[in-house]
């Protein structure tokens, strides 16, 4: 006899779509460019260390504050928009900076496209 519980309805666990995964890798493209902006653009070892810290550690920080399915600070969509436009461009200028425009525009654009279509899904 089989002493498994019975699986809880799959309606209580979140569904997780392609532009969610996209979103995730979005999300960690842009904290590891954060970090390798600072070490690169800055002189070394102060303030680049700093910066190459501290950048990232400022970004992960505001998102786990307001964007993580589990954040803190529970704003509404168009807060949240605002920190994931400010990460984000973040992000696309350090690439700009490093003097990558290609990647900066590429990322801006797919970063640009995922946002509208996450918003465009929390709205409905």
């Amino acid at each position: 006899m089989s002493t498994a519980q019975p699986n809880q309805s799959n309606e209580s666990q979140p569904k997780i779509g392609p532009n969610d995964v996209l979103r995730f890798f979005l999300e960690l493209f842009a904290f590891v460019t954060l970090g390798i902006w600072g070490f690169v653009s800055f002189p070394l070892p102060w303030p680049g260390v700093l910066v190459g810290i501290g950048a990232p550690a400022l970004a992960i920080l505001l998102w786990a504050l307001f964007n993580s399915p589990k954040a803190v600070f529970k704003v509404d969509p168009f807060g949240q928009a605002l920190v994931e436009i400010a990460v984000f461009s973040a992000a696309a200028v350090a690439w700009w900076m490093m003097g990558q425009p290609v990647v900066a525009v590429v990322f801006a654009v797919v970063a640009a496209v995922s946002g509208i279509l996450h918003g465009r899904k929390q709205l409905s």
